[in-house]
């Protein structure tokens, strides 16, 4: 199993966050790390402070030198795809080829509301999303895109320069509904993050999705899954390390701890050695 850090943007200093992903990236079990892309604090008072999550991404990514970056997930309600094509692939040179670009259909109506975005319906939000996978998929793997759809028109649009990965930063769609995403997961994903459920209904959904691979030809293996572990306020690790076996047994690739604000590195090396006999 592989290991990987979270820390959102959300009630926190940037310089604790710095500090964290600094030291993570000494450390050789975590293997990847992550921030999110909101604009307002989702697990507690909205009215806190929160630092937007590509600048802080792309700061972190000059921090560090080992460590995978991504950002856990890219609502596409909030950029036009070709623009966040762009920005991805500028990141993963800047990064030295470490990006993984997390995409889904946003869902913050709190947010959307308060800056004029329009989220619209459930149907809405996949429609577009559909729309947007097939367009970032194009302009990161060709020289020329062109695309006509409802939400999206785009004509001979070029992605220069690309990014570093071949043939593209792996792109992670997190979520989990049956009808739209995890088809969208077995089209496009190169990795696919299940939020939050527990062990049987993690089990469901992969077969969801082993099913949705079948019906396009594509080996299931071909994507790897991951799923979110939140460290206690405590930082204690053990029952960290006890959901990540059980996850590693049920087939997950990747757990990413979450860690609780204030952030500091001080639970990063107790973590990581509750983590390394699993690691692998």
């Amino acid at each position: 199993m592989q290991f990987g850090i979270k820390t959102s943007q959300q009630d926190t200093r940037w310089a604790d966050m710095l500090a964290v992903w600094t030291e993570a990236d000494d450390i050789d079990v975590f293997t990847s790390a992550w921030n999110f892309d909101h604009f307002y604090p989702i697990f507690s008072d909205s009215t806190g402070e929160c630092l937007e999550g590509w600048t802080t991404l792309t700061a972190l990514a000059q921090a560090t030198r080992r460590i995978r970056i991504g950002s856990m997930v890219n609502g596409i309600v909030y950029r036009h795809p070709a623009v966040l094509a762009a920005m991805a692939s500028s990141l993963d040179i800047i990064s030295g080829g470490r990006l993984e670009l997390g995409i889904g259909a946003g869902w913050n109506e709190e947010e959307c509301d308060a800056y004029g975005i329009q989220l619209g319906t459930l149907t809405e939000r996949f429609d577009r999303f559909a729309e947007a996978c097939e367009i970032i998929k194009g302009l990161l793997t060709r020289e020329f895109t062109s695309f006509e759809g409802r939400y999206f028109s785009l004509t001979e649009a070029r992605n220069n320069p690309p990014g570093v990965q071949q043939p593209h930063p792996p792109i992670c769609i997190g979520g989990q509904g049956e009808r739209r995403t995890l088809p969208l997961v077995a089209r496009y994903a190169d990795h696919w993050n299940c939020p939050g459920p527990d062990l049987d209904t993690y089990r469901a959904k992969h077969a969801v999705l082993q099913d949705a691979c079948a019906a396009i030809g594509r080996p299931p293996g071909e994507i790897k899954t991951s799923m979110h572990l939140r460290v206690p306020d405590d930082g204690d690790p053990a029952p960290v390390a006890e959901a990540a076996a059980a996850y590693a047994e049920a087939g997950v690739d990747l757990a990413i701890c979450y860690l609780p604000p204030p952030h500091t590195p001080a639970v990063l090396e107790p973590l990581a050695e509750a983590l390394t006999p699993l690691a692998g």
